[in-house]
């Protein structure tokens, strides 16, 4: 089900078992609190987040009686799929004591969620949701409500360009209105551009990654300038990601694996590392070489041009890079 919907399930009930999953950590990280503040678990919760999963003592945990007379809850967060035998034992016992919940909370790719769902039917007393990513009009709201509950003056186009300048991340931007109201004054966008640090270079990683991918990238660019990055910026990212690419293939192709902290003197985590390795076996060395030129001419191109031209340009280089790959 959809979030909405799942709002007005809990109007009437809180499930026993809930499998929450999709694209915005923000509402996975708030219905969790939202039970434990239901269920007045705080002090007799067990949470199993990433590498702390572990079946047996999830099992034992809903398996007794609280020594407290509390609520048993118990949250695991976790981005691989747990196996549906152990889901199908772990939401019948929540079922099985009427003082037991067991909430999922899967971080993995929405698309590999869906074999888990069948887990958390109604019949079986459990429920499964869905998140999305935000979109601004939403995501300003859920904002407003959070800035109403800390007691923080914020008004609707501070919060918008809070949004903005964190790339339409909920979780950050509920966590920098915390922070913000500390000042005890109203908060305006200058004050945002003078303490909320900007996650346009994060932006810009994932631009390049989705240039690679051959996905859309005109929304990203037009982002990108709309925080304030210039075109010299996002020419010499894009020529330093090349080079970084580059360096994988070459690696790759002489050694058979992939080594970041050989190739760039630093380890890279495992999941940007082996990103970077796929992207990087997917081109081949000439097509490489078409691109490096292309780079350069555009560079030339853009610091000759007036101001007026730079931008235009900037999409230009990008799409015929893309064109390359």
């Amino acid at each position: 089900m959809y979030q909405r919907e799942f709002d007005q399930r809990l109007k009437q009930t809180f499930p026993k078992a809930v499998l929450f999953y999709g694209e915005n950590d923000y509402l996975v990280d708030f219905y969790i609190a939202l039970y434990i503040k239901n269920t007045d678990a705080k002090e007799s919760m067990l949470s199993l987040y990433h590498d702390e999963w572990h079946f047996e003592r999830a099992k034992n945990f809903l398996s007794q009686t609280s020594l407290f007379g509390g609520t048993n809850l118990l949250v695991v967060k976790h981005e691989k799929k747990i196996h549906k035998k152990e889901l199908d034992v772990l939401v019948a016992l929540a079922n099985k004591n009427t003082d037991n919940y067991f909430i999922y909370g899967y971080s993995g790719a929405a698309k590999d969620a869906k074999s888990m769902q069948a887990a958390f039917t109604d019949k079986r007393g459990g429920a499964w949701v869905r998140f999305f990513e935000p979109n601004i009009r939403d995501g300003i709201a859920t904002l407003q409500q959070k800035a109403q509950r800390i007691q923080l003056d914020i008004d609707h186009y501070a919060l918008q360009h809070l949004m903005l300048v964190l790339n339409n991340n909920l979780a950050l931007c509920a966590n920098e209105l915390d922070k913000l109201a500390i000042l005890g004054t109203k908060v305006t966008s200058k004050d945002i551009d003078r303490l909320v640090y900007s996650t346009a270079p994060l932006a810009t990683e994932q631009l390049l990654i989705d240039l690679f991918n051959k996905k859309p990238i005109t929304d990203t660019i037009t982002k990108l300038l709309d925080l304030g990055e210039d075109e010299a910026l996002i020419l010499r990212s894009t020529q330093y990601f090349v080079n970084q690419i580059f360096l994988f293939h070459t690696y790759i192709k002489l050694n058979g694996h992939v080594d970041s902290a050989a190739i760039l003197g630093y380890k890279l985590p495992k999941q940007i590392e082996d990103q970077k390795a796929q992207l990087a076996l997917r081109v081949k060395s000439g097509t490489l070489l078409k691109i490096f030129e292309h780079l350069l001419e555009s560079e030339l191109l853009i610091k000759k041009a007036p101001a007026t031209q730079k931008e235009v340009l900037l999409y230009s280089m990008l799409i015929k890079l893309q064109g390359y790959l």
